[in-house]
């Protein structure tokens, strides 16, 4: 391998509703990546699970004119080919089946469900080729906010009060799944439990409008989660793996704050559409002793969850003090002005550094049981 660049096959685009988030994704990732060290292969993936080789060119997936992008047809179909001792990228047509290249690594830059919820990770490990990010397991609980919860209530966090609701309680009897929300006090936020950009998460103020938020949620995912709202400033942290047997790194802390009275949460159009709805700054402003808290339970988190590569972790900070943990997201939003990649910015690592450190951390990695 010394006598070429490193071939770094780009996943993107996806199954999942956050499909148009992807290709942003991979828009930022193409401009940055350093070409003379990396052969980048931008391998899209329709919303119907087709792959397809795209141009390296990706001026065609940013979100510069307003509209979202997306990988509508299959032009130039390839699959995974693995081999003993290495994996390929291959063409193929009618009865016609032609290797593109050996595959090194794969950064695979989905997000929501069929792609950040250990399925593409599963079909990585079985093809035997390193990839960046977390595994299968923490991938999958990491996707899922009621199991996600679970792992973090058993590691000792503080977790908000919510409720669950699955697709049988719901099918079997509403009304009583309804009433195990009882407890809850409003406003309550209604979740998708496996989706992220918040996508199909609605704010309840009132009870009567509780069974609405439950049916928009599950358009997105027929498991759904209720959860108290919290009261308290919305801080993130971004955790990078650490290089061989070293400690996770946490970077400075960034905080959230919804700027426009027309957005009541953090929501998919302040997130990606309206440049002006959202001000998100870092380091946030935290005395030096809550930034140091935040930053080693960001890791704690990032530990619990057996998380590898890269993740975001969010919390709420209280008027009391106290830190509640939110969630994790292990694929979070990439592009070079998300919070993610602004946060390590801050702390030292820039764009490129940053990609370049976790493909690092993805090919020093066995896959399999590790």
């Amino acid at each position: 391998m010394a006598d070429r660049k490193l071939r770094v096959l780009l996943l993107f685009g996806g199954r999942s509703s956050e499909h148009s988030v992807s290709c942003v994704t991979a828009s930022g990732v193409m401009h940055a990546i350093d070409r003379e060290r990396f052969d980048v292969i931008p391998v899209g993936i329709t919303r119907n699970g087709g792959w397809t080789l795209l141009d390296k060119d990706p001026e065609g997936w940013a979100l510069d004119s307003g509209q979202l992008p997306e990988i509508a047809s299959v032009d130039h179909p390839v699959q995974l080919s693995p081999e003993p001792n290495k994996t390929s990228l291959q063409a193929f047509g009618g009865s016609k089946i032609s290797e593109i290249s050996e595959i090194d690594v794969v950064f695979p830059l989905l997000h929501g469900p069929f792609g950040e919820d250990g399925s593409i990770q599963g079909m990585l490990e079985t093809a035997g080729v390193p990839y960046v990010g977390s595994g299968i397991a923490a991938s999958a609980m990491g996707m899922d906010k009621h199991f996600m919860k679970v792992v973090f209530e058993g590691a000792g966090f503080n977790v908000g009060p919510y409720e669950v609701i699955s697709n049988k309680q719901w099918l079997r009897d509403s009304d009583a799944a309804l009433a195990r929300c009882d407890r809850l006090e409003y406003p309550l936020f209604v979740k998708p439990a496996r989706a992220g950009s918040s996508v199909g998460i609605t704010k309840v103020d009132v009870p009567s409008d509780l069974r609405a938020a439950v049916e928009v949620a599950r358009v997105e995912d027929p498991k759904v989660i209720v959860e108290q709202g919290i009261v308290g400033r919305e801080i993130e942290c971004g955790v990078l793996e650490g290089r061989g047997s070293s400690p996770a790194r946490a970077s400075l802390p960034g905080e959230i704050a919804v700027a426009d009275d027309g957005h009541t949460f953090y929501d998919f159009e302040a997130k990606y559409v309206d440049g002006t709805a959202a001000q998100l700054s870092c380091p946030a402003v935290l005395s030096e002793e809550a930034t140091a808290e935040i930053r080693e339970l960001a890791v704690k988190a990032f530990d619990s969850l057996d998380a590898e590569g890269l993740s975001r972790v969010d919390f709420f900070y209280t008027p009391e003090g106290q830190w509640i943990i939110n969630e994790i997201n292990t694929m979070p939003g990439f592009t070079p002005s998300s919070m993610y990649p602004q946060m390590w910015d801050k702390t030292g690592i820039d764009y490129r550094e940053l990609i370049n450190e976790l493909i690092a951390l993805a090919t020093e990695r066995n896959v399999g049981l590790r």
